[in-house]
């Protein structure tokens, strides 16, 4: 009788205890799938546009108790970590040409939310003080043989490869770097009044601090891919497959997401001023633009 006692106790606390770590791992499993689904990562590149837009983002999407990391990366592993669903998304889609090569190689694999902003441009650019208008007469005027370029993975780098095989600049070399040396050697050459050729777009802080102007683009190398005077640039939104279903909050956000070139600029402007943070910025840019914050919150 004792014995069967015995193994009768031993047999529920086996029972009890296999229940409590079935219980356990429930939870567990229950505690990493709530997290996932209030976990988000957007890639974005460094460049001023976008370290402004990812952190507006970030803020929004934390007043809604989302945890945001932002992971830099090259443009080229911004879109595949999209595509390849390792990441949710990104506010940094530069088309309909910059990144048209992009998008097109992974369209079937992401989900185009459309535009973020409209009205965005890429060209050649100089000081306002430098006598051409066009790209043709690059080759006949002194900028050193160079044009000073960002990183290059960017869009930005092989459509200007294109514009010098268009325009014949055989002697000039197109200087890999960062939107950030780009800026430096651009205002170091402003301040000797030095003639300069570098890449750029719109929006951009540079145009505010310096009296700047676009090389004309007889060729309209640099314009849109339908090759039309009604086509407009503009910055697009990408999300992985299935962020609707997983994360229906984020995805709405990030749908609604839309602001204008002015917005933009107003924090890349405090992004150049010295010991900013720009995360601290997009925070200010909320509590400023409280209105058009809670549209993009709205269902």
């Amino acid at each position: 009788m004792k014995s069967t006692l015995k193994w009768a106790i031993k047999g529920f606390f086996a029972f009890t205890n296999i229940m409590m770590i079935g219980i356990l791992w429930t939870n567990l499993a229950y505690a990493e799938d709530e997290a996932d689904k209030t976990w988000v990562e957007l890639t974005y590149v460094e460049w001023s546009s976008e370290v402004a837009s990812a952190n507006v983002i970030k803020v929004v999407l934390e007043e809604l108790d989302y945890e945001v990391e932002l992971i830099a990366v090259s443009a080229a592993v911004m879109w595949q970590a999209v595509a390849s669903g390792d990441v949710d998304g990104h506010v940094a889609a530069w088309l309909q040409s910059t990144h048209a090569h992009y998008l097109n190689a992974v369209k079937n694999k992401v989900e185009n939310l459309g535009p973020n902003l409209v009205g965005t441009k890429i060209g050649l650019v100089v000081p306002q003080y430098v006598t051409i208008n066009a790209i043709d007469e690059l080759k006949a005027n002194q900028f050193n043989k160079k044009i000073i370029g960002i990183d290059p993975g960017a869009g930005l780098m092989s459509k200007t490869e294109q514009v010098m095989e268009a325009y014949q600049l055989k002697d000039f070399r197109l200087m890999e770097g960062s939107g950030a040396t780009m800026a430096a050697a651009l205002g170091d050459a402003i301040k000797n009044k030095r003639w300069i050729v570098v890449t750029g777009w719109t929006p951009h802080w540079m145009f505010s601090r310096w009296d700047l102007k676009y090389l004309n683009d007889p060729k309209r190398i640099y314009a849109p891919s339908n090759n039309t005077d009604k086509g407009e640039e503009y910055i697009s939104t990408i999300v992985r497959k299935g962020l609707k279903e997983d994360k229906p909050g984020v995805y709405q956000v990030l749908d609604n997401f839309h602001w204008k070139a002015t917005d933009m600029e107003q924090i890349m402007i405090w992004n150049e001023e010295k010991n900013a943070d720009p995360y601290q910025n997009a925070k200010r840019w909320v509590e400023e633009n409280r209105d058009k914050v809670e549209k993009w919150k709205s269902p």
